[in-house]
């Protein structure tokens, strides 16, 4: 049987290790600080229409 040890880092590509490593997937606490800050800023996104705008002040739904 043949364990997976390391991972590539998602942001950098660095090996990871698996196996005690708080910040797994990443190699790094900045990785993955990187990381959350590109999902919190809409960096990430998958292509498509955008959705139609919703009227809060619309007044016919009273």
């Amino acid at each position: 049987m043949c364990a997976i040890q390391t991972v590539k880092c998602p942001h950098c590509r660095k090996e990871a290790p698996l196996a005690g490593n708080p910040y797994r997937p990443f190699c790094s606490e900045r990785c993955k600080m990187i990381d959350l800050g590109t999902w919190a800023s809409e960096g990430y996104r998958i292509p498509g229409e955008k959705a139609p705008q919703h009227d809060d002040n619309n007044e016919d739904d009273e």
